[in-house]
């Protein structure tokens, strides 16, 4: 079900323990090659297929497309909530929805750096709502859901980079006129350095050009064996949570 489809006497008919789901992307640089919006794109196609599978058991609000991203903003056209303003954002999103009676909230990320803010923002509104025993407040990435190596030798990455061999293939699959030539872009290593630490960083720290991965490799085929892959593993995920019981630590 979509939010921006519904009427208010509609959406307050729901059972409270509907899940409602809180799609997260960004609006920022990935590199030469691809759009500033592909965070939301992609995004955006994984949770419009998730929604054709799961049907009325969820209620999707719509997509937020501005992301906490000010390490990318040393590239033009990146746009950035700063990481506490976003928290706040995401908090307050959530807590319009707990305030209505609604007890389980998602959130579906589709950017890297919306990750940190978006667990605090959980952990967060838990403590708020510490002597509620009825919530269940979660932060997910939709990459995390799936194993696309399995379903395709040929994938080179066995992560998700940035503007990298999955996203390019992705786009390549839904807007293919938005690609600029990639075929020839050399491969930018992942990782931060120093082991198990983490590292304060902005894009311009581990790449120039802006992206981090291999993208010479990416082919429209790969980008929908992507989309289904994690399409389907978000499925299952919101399908737990609708089936939880409310007692259970896990969802199984």
């Amino acid at each position: 079900m979509q939010l921006t489809e519904m009427n208010w006497p509609a959406i307050d008919r729901l059972c409270r323990e509907t899940p409602v789901v809180f799609p997260v992307a960004a609006l920022e640089q990935h590199g030469h090659h691809l759009p500033v919006f592909t965070d939301s794109m992609l995004l955006g196609e994984v949770v419009r297929r998730v929604d054709a599978r799961i049907g009325e058991r969820v209620l999707f609000a719509p997509l937020q497309w501005l992301g906490n991203s000010d390490h990318h903003l040393d590239f033009p056209g990146t746009l950035s909530s700063s990481p506490r303003v976003y928290l706040d954002l995401l908090k307050g999103l959530a807590d319009n929805f707990i305030r209505h009676g609604f007890r389980r909230l998602v959130f579906i990320n589709g950017h890297g750096g919306n990750d940190i803010p978006g667990r605090q923002a959980v952990f967060e509104l838990r403590q708020q709502y510490r002597d509620r025993d009825d919530l269940l407040l979660l932060f997910a990435t939709y990459w995390d859901f799936g194993t696309p190596r399995t379903c395709r030798e040929d994938l080179v990455q066995r992560e998700m980079g940035h503007a990298c061999e999955w996203e390019t293939s992705m786009i390549l699959r839904i807007a293919p006129h938005l690609v600029q030539p990639h075929t020839a872009i050399e491969e930018v290593p992942f990782g931060f350095g120093f082991g198990k630490a983490y590292r304060g960083w902005t894009m311009k720290d581990r790449s120039m050009p802006g992206h981090v991965g291999n993208p010479a490799h990416a082919s429209a085929e790969k980008g929908e064996s992507l989309f289904e892959t994690f399409a389907q593993g978000v499925t299952g995920f919101l399908g737990e949570i609708t089936d939880w019981d409310r007692r259970a630590w896990n969802a199984k």
